[in-house]
């Protein structure tokens, strides 16, 4: 049985009811007052059905949901519930073993963090609770992530992460791609993204005034700033980056309206792992699909049409066609060989 937020709002109330020695709780006072208290929490809710109830109670009564001692009473011809034992709650139990293997299982996804301070507890506590709920040792690993342990600045990963949520001003060396030059930045931290493998920050630069992005394989070192921190106030960064492919953010760019043309052997991925949020799909027939997506263009747009190769065409607009034939023909060039 899947258990999500409502379930548990239901078991809550159910084992209150069931402990109650005061009132006789027949089927449809359970209903009511599990509605009740998820009305609560969505007044537009459709309330809960009797189905539903005697779900939860088989639930409760099993194994895997807490074998709960609950009892029926006959009252006449109605059967009210009650615990056989009235000191029993659901929230005196100890874990059950599929609760422990969830949490297990939760632990060892964390414990892949690497270079995060805040994780270190996953691997101290991981041997403690195999020894104290006799857990199975997980030592095969049946889930990964696309991580790279080995990327240059993931050492800074906790640091920065530490500095957004303690609000401290940071003095960054960092050395830009585009310069051989070690500069220095003083930066009020705010978000940390990863994208293509790589991780990057975002903060106030107080250089630019404005936020700004700092790869961390680009940092160099990081020193405490005496600056006074400011808060970021003004940018949610889910809305930030909503319309971009990666992390290049222009200032004042407005999204545009782009339209592609893959072949019929790409065409399966792009319906299958939109390139954006808003792509939508124009036209398809067996040679070929026809989308469009609306973002601001930048070099990791221009990088991922470029990663399709011949199997994309750029229908519009004529400026990131010009782009992406611009770099095409710098990549052919550097293949043409000048007879001798």
């Amino acid at each position: 049985m899947a258990i999500n937020k409502n379930a548990y709002m239901r078991f809550r109330v159910l084992d209150r009811c069931f402990s109650n020695p005061a009132k006789k709780y027949f089927i449809q006072d359970l209903i009511d007052a599990c509605s009740n208290a998820l009305l609560e929490i969505d007044p537009r809710g459709n309330g809960i059905s009797r189905r539903q109830i005697e779900q939860d109670i088989r639930y409760l009564e099993s194994d895997e949901g807490g074998s709960i001692p609950l009892e029926r009473h006959r009252d006449g011809k109605r059967i009210f519930y009650r615990y056989s034992d009235p000191k029993f709650s659901i929230n005196n139990q100890p874990l059950n073993q599929v609760e422990l293997e969830q949490i297990a299982s939760a632990m060892q996804i964390l414990s892949r963090f690497k270079g995060m301070p805040q994780f270190e507890w996953v691997n101290e506590l991981a041997p403690k609770m195999e020894q104290a709920f006799l857990l199975e040792k997980g030592n095969e690993t049946i889930i990964s992530f696309d991580n790279n342990r080995y990327l240059k600045g993931i050492e800074h990963l906790g640091e920065l992460f530490q500095a957004i949520l303690y609000k401290k001003v940071l003095c960054l060396k960092y050395q830009s791609y585009k310069s051989e030059i070690l500069k220095e930045y003083h930066v009020h931290p705010y978000y940390l993204k990863q994208y293509n493998n790589r991780w990057f920050l975002l903060g106030l630069s107080e250089t630019w005034d404005k936020i700004s992005t700092f790869a961390l394989d680009r940092i160099i070192a990081i020193d405490d700033s005496q600056n006074q921190y400011i808060p970021n106030c003004d940018y949610n960064f889910d809305e930030y980056f909503e319309d971009i492919i990666g992390v290049t953010v222009y200032q004042d760019a407005e999204p545009v309206l782009i339209t592609l043309i893959f072949n019929k052997d790409a065409a399966p991925y792009v319906l299958s792992k939109p390139l954006h949020g808003s792509q939508k799909k124009i036209s398809e027939n067996e040679s070929e699909l026809v989308v469009s997506i609306e973002v601001i263009p930048n070099y990791e747009l221009e990088s991922l049409i470029l990663s399709y190769g011949d199997r994309v065409n750029v229908s519009g607009p004529e400026s990131l066609q010009n782009s992406i034939k611009i770099r095409l023909q710098k990549a052919l060039n550097m293949y043409i060989v000048e007879d001798r």
